[in-house]
Formats: structure tokens, sequence, C-alpha cells
């Protein structure tokens, strides 16, 4: 059954025009079924609160444990994604930035003390003209900086496919060396850029060198499986230019400044660098 609303008795003093008709439009608001009124603003009430409680259930039950369970599902959908097979360990950075090579020196032309703390192995081309750049700038100075305490150990590493001269001029100096006169005819050959059998031959006859032996030499191949045996072991090594050179087994290629020989000798003589 309708109800209808009660009208409170209307006042009976006179308004303006405009307030009577703000006031009939009161009324005619007011004198709706108030039943329906109610009742469609309290359906839309309770479906919004319906709607709310729905939302914050679910943002507690996130927080409560749906995130839990995302972060563990997680692995899981990321290993599914994984092949199948063994599990290999990335490799691990080694403790030391340094390596070590083994670099034989005996039998192989060498100057300095046999004891000497300092054991420095160059791999060279007598036609090189990086290898020429550290004879003539820091070989010298290198030696003068360190007195008794260096070894330098010469072996051949003639770049043939664009040093045609190499070969022979490495072969000279070995022959030079077969008359204990390696370390002279060596410095020779990196001084003059003239590298051709009247020059080789012309630098043994300014050291007193037995000149046809020499000359002999310079053709028999009596060389040829030494430079050869020397040519494999450096690129065994992975040695791809020249100089390189091997302090204490320490590489270091080209023709660095003199700082930088020194900067790794001074670590080498204080015992900062592992065995």
């Amino acid at each position: 059954m309708m109800r209808k609303a009660i009208i409170p008795p209307m006042a009976t003093k006179k308004t303006s025009p405009k307030i009577e008709k703000e006031t009939k439009a009161e009324i005619v608001e007011l004198t709706q079924p108030a039943e329906e009124y109610i009742t469609f603003k309290l359906s839309h009430f309770y479906s919004v609160l319906v709607v709310l409680a729905f939302a914050v259930g679910l943002l507690v039950g996130y927080v409560a444990w749906g995130r839990g369970s995302a972060i563990a599902a997680a692995p899981a959908a990321v290993a599914a994604q994984q092949p199948s097979g063994p599990v290999v360990e990335a490799p691990q950075p080694t403790q030391s930035p340094y390596k070590r090579y083994d670099i034989p020196t005996e039998g192989f032309p060498s100057i300095g003390p046999a004891d000497a703390p300092i054991t420095i192995v160059e791999f060279s081309d007598f036609q090189c003209p990086f290898c020429r750049r550290f004879e003539q700038d820091t070989y010298q100075p290198l030696l003068d900086a360190y007195p008794g305490q260096i070894r330098f150990v010469y072996r051949n590493l003639p770049l043939t496919s664009i040093h045609p001269n190499a070969m022979p001029a490495a072969i000279a100096s070995l022959c030079a060396n077969d008359q204990d006169a390696y370390w002279p005819y060596h410095d020779k050959l990196f001084a003059n850029e003239n590298l051709d059998e009247a020059t080789y031959i012309q630098h043994a006859t300014d050291l007193g060198l037995d000149v046809e032996k020499f000359t002999a030499c310079l053709s028999d191949g009596s060389h040829d499986a030494e430079i050869k045996a020397d040519m494999d072991f450096s690129l065994s090594l992975g040695v791809q230019s020249t100089p390189t050179f091997f302090i204490n087994g320490l590489a270091i290629v080209g023709a660095q400044p003199l700082e930088n020989f020194k900067q790794l000798i001074d670590k080498e003589l204080a015992g900062e660098i592992p065995q």
C-alpha cells in the first residue's frame, strides 16, 4: 500500500512570487510516492557498498597471501621456459688479473746474469718497425734502469708474409751467434734498415768474424729448424704480433713506453704479483 508523504501546513504568510514558485516546486517533488524514492536510492547505495567491499576484500587478500604466491610462482614459470639438460655453471673470474706463461729460455741468445730476478723474453722480427723502435728507444734504458737485475732473451718470430727479409736476417743473427757475436750483430741489424746479404756480410766483417764461415752459414740451412721452432712455439702461445715480451712469464704486447715496463717490473720485484 502506498504511503503519501505528510506535508506540514503551509504558512499563511504571503510570499513573493519567486519564493512561492520555489515552494510549489518543492511540494511537487515531495508528493512523489515515498517508497519509490527511498527504494531507488537505497538500491544504488547497497550496490556501491557491495562493489567496494569486494574490492577491499581482493586488496586485503593480495596483501596477505596473494603477493607471496605470485612471487613464489615466478621462478616456476621461468624454470618452465628453460631448456632441459644439465646445468652448467658460468666460469668464475680468476683471483688475479695476471697470467704467467712458461717460456723456455735455455739455449737461446741472452744477455745479463743467469740468476737475475727478472727474465725478459722477446719474440721479435728484425724487419719489424715497432721492434726497431723498442730497440732504439727502450731496450738500453730498460737495462740501465735495473743494472744486474735483468736477463734479456731473444727469440725469433719473423713475420714472413709481410717482412720478406726477416727470415734471412734471423738466420744471419744466428750465424753470428755461432761465433759468439750475437748481441753486437743484433744491435747492427736493428740500427740499419738495409737487410740484404751484402749488409749481413759487411756486419760480419766489421765485427771481425770469420766471413767465409759466416757466408756459408747464411745458405746452408743449419738454423732453419731452430727459427721455425721459435715461430711454432710463439704461435702456440697465441702471439700474433711483434714485438711481444714475457717478463717472468707475464706478457706485454707491442713497443710499450719504458714506464709501462718499469711499472710491471717494479710490482714483480716487490712481490705484488702472485706467482
